[in-house]
């Protein structure tokens, strides 16, 4: 039996929720289709969900189509859950794309599908609503070829068009062979020489050439090389029954091996009724069984956690069962691992897990409501940040505040249901502010002594900053012999400087430099007779600790480092006769046109703009285009800033800016 494990996305509002229950109820999982007005369809599972309409949390339903088993991946269509979209495209075989007949191609449409592409997912599109007044066919068609892809194939045609009663007359056009010889010689020069057959053998070569073209498109989609275009509408289920075919004769099934070496990723994790977590994980090889004791974690990192599986349960016929293994290819729900986290690779790394997406540039407090235990909204908060790594929390035990990192406005009201509905904790937030980084201007170098003042601890430390490439991260070097101290002293440096750049001279995270240790030294273990090891005589882990923040935080001092906030790049998309009105406001918000293009009575502006300022650009938009203004817009690049103040962030750390308070914050051995 073939396994397809599939993906719906959409931007919002294509329907895409509605399609996946017309879809459930079409294949016999459910009796009646939900709607998402009424709150009551199987995949949106979070309360929150159901009050507005959009998809957050992705959620699997399994269903048979003849022989092939589905497991059907529902994902967010709003830009503020993008993470969310990106975990489950690692774990697709096939997704299908809908897109509204009545409004087109969106701008989240166009960010989906150029994702889709670059992961070379093999994609249907599916165009929903044919029911509804304003629907079109050629125009939707031409806004996929010229805005989404030109390898699109029409599968049929549309009766009815913008009438309840519209349906999909399944056919494959005759432009289909047009984008199929594209990829295809053979296929034309076989077509071409089908047609110039006589003495009544045209009709065999015709239905030879149809059975050839049919094989070619599904040969050529499941290389991801063009995409089927449906038509169709998930309320009346007018041609749902020709994108199940679809689903089932052009989209690739899963593969692994069952006996090759355990493999997986974790796209998902959930607390149980207990509070015990579930990792939702896809196998690619390898088969995992009950009481199995694995390796898991993030392939970047070191230190890889073990753990033992204690119960399985997989995806069957509209729910799921419990199992005593899961081999490669299915989806599964897994518990027992308790550090599991999202992006954690099972057994052998397939590949590093990549973001497909960009990390969150936002962040804001969260406001403990009157008589809100702040512990509580803390480990609330850990337990969010631990089914989602890109929701990142930064707690200020001073100020007794914990901010989270977002994508977008929409994100807050979510958190904020979420921590009012599942545990019961009322919020607020304050304004939203930009997450800048740090880079070094220059290189900077400190040291301190063992036994000299001012140094309170038992360690030499010496540290010299570079800059390094854009990108590069951070990297940490060596001058000094590995055999000069015990290892563990250069791992405690090397683990406080990582964490020390977390807040810079500004108090953003430091990246792009390398940190190179150019002393080191340390007393050894002093014992006494009789009393044996003397701890105020012999260094431990934590003089160096201590130590490293001190002497890194004065090399990035004298290295200097500059303040850049992050920017994205926007496409913008209006009537031309509104340039004039657009155009003060762009510069106003620090939007920086690249290219102009005209395009008949449109006017297509691309370039760079500060992502602090995309959420105000995207409100003001309607009203300087008449409603006609269309933007996209994803993180790029980050900048220098150069205007006005430079942005501050309050520390969270024992600020080793000030050496006195630090002394006062860190425990400390003063020594002489």
């Amino acid at each position: 039996m073939h396994l397809l494990n599939l993906g719906i996305l959409a931007h919002v509002d294509a329907g895409k929720t509605s399609l996946t229950e017309r879809l459930l109820h079409s294949v016999g999982v459910i009796d009646e289709p939900g709607r998402v007005d009424d709150g009551n369809t199987r995949t949106d599972t979070l309360a929150l969900e159901r009050q507005r309409g959009i998809t957050i949390k992705s959620a699997v339903v399994s269903f048979a189509i003849d022989d092939v088993t589905v497991n059907l991946i529902d994902t967010p269509g709003h830009p503020d859950f993008i993470a969310e979209v990106e975990r489950v495209l690692g774990v697709l075989d096939g997704a299908v794309l809908v897109v509204s007949a009545v409004e087109g191609v969106q701008a989240q449409t166009r960010v989906l599908m150029r994702t889709l592409q670059r992961l070379h997912i093999p994609t249907l599109l599916f165009v929903n609503k044919i029911d509804r007044r304003g629907a079109r066919y050629d125009g939707v068609l031409r806004e996929i070829s010229e805005r989404l892809t030109p390898a699109a194939v029409p599968m049929g045609t549309v009766r009815g068009l913008g009438t309840p009663d519209a349906r999909f007359v399944p056919g494959l056009a005759p432009t289909a062979l047009d984008v199929l010889a594209d990829h295809d010689d053979d296929l034309l020069a076989a077509y071409v020489e089908g047609g110039d057959m006589s003495h009544g053998t045209h009709a065999t070569s015709s239905a030879m050439s149809h059975t050839t073209l049919r094989a070619a498109l599904a040969a050529q989609t499941r290389q991801a090389l063009v995409h089927p275009v449906h038509f169709g509408s998930a309320i009346t289920g007018a041609g749902v029954k020709a994108l199940v075919a679809g689903v089932r004769e052009l989209l690739p099934p899963a593969d692994g091996d069952p006996d090759g070496p355990l493999s997986g990723t974790v796209f998902k994790v959930e607390r149980g009724p207990a509070g015990e977590k579930v990792a939702y994980a896809r196998l690619f090889s390898g088969t995992l069984r009950i009481r199995d004791r694995i390796p898991f974690g993030e392939v970047r990192t070191e230190g890889r956690k073990e753990g033992r599986v204690t119960a399985i349960s997989v995806f069957d016929h509209g729910t799921d069962v419990r199992a005593d293994a899961v081999p490669a290819g299915r989806i599964a729900r897994l518990w027992g691992l308790t550090d599991i986290r999202i992006g954690d690779a099972l057994g052998e790394p397939r590949k590093a897990y990549e973001h497909f997406f960009a990390p969150p540039t936002l962040e804001t407090v969260v406001v403990p409501g009157p008589g809100v235990d702040t512990r509580k909204l803390h480990l609330a908060l850990t337990r969010l940040a631990e089914q989602d790594p890109l929701i990142d929390l930064r707690h200020d035990e001073v100020r007794q505040e914990t901010a989270v990192s977002l994508y977008g406005e929409v994100q807050k009201e979510v958190v904020q249901a979420t921590l009012a509905g599942e545990f019961g904790l009322e919020v607020t937030f304050r304004e939203t502010t930009v997450i800048c980084i740090e880079r070094p201007s220059g290189t900077g170098a400190a040291v301190e002594f063992n036994k000299k003042d001012p140094n309170p601890f038992l360690a030499t430390v010496g540290l010299r900053v570079d800059p390094a490439p854009t990108g590069s991260g951070v990297e940490f070097r060596l001058e000094v012999e590995l055999g000069a101290m015990p290892y563990a002293f250069f791992k405690a440096v090397e683990d406080t400087v990582r964490e020390t750049l977390g807040q810079g001279l500004h108090g953003w995270q430091v990246t792009d430099c390398t940190v190179t240790m150019t002393h080191s030294g340390y007393s050894p273990r002093q014992s006494h007779a009789h009393q044996g090891f003397d701890k105020s005589m012999s260094s431990t882990g934590a003089d160096f600790r201590g130590l490293a923040p001190l002497v890194l935080i004065e090399a990035l001092r004298r290295a200097g480092t500059r303040v850049h906030e992050p920017m994205h790049r926007f496409r913008l998309e209006a009537p031309a006769d509104t340039l004039g009105a657009l155009l003060p406001v762009l510069s106003a918000l620090r939007a920086v046109p690249q290219t102009t293009e005209t395009q008949g009575a449109v006017c297509v502006l691309e370039g760079a703009v500060p992502a602090g300022r995309v959420h105000e650009l995207e409100q003001r938009l309607p009203g300087l285009t008449r409603g006609e203004g269309e933007l996209e817009s994803a993180f790029d690049h980050y900048a220098p800033i150069t205007h006005g103040t430079v942005p501050e962030r309050p520390r969270t750390d024992h600020n080793p800016l000030n050496r006195k308070e630090y002394l006062l914050n860190v425990t400390r051995r003063v020594g002489s």
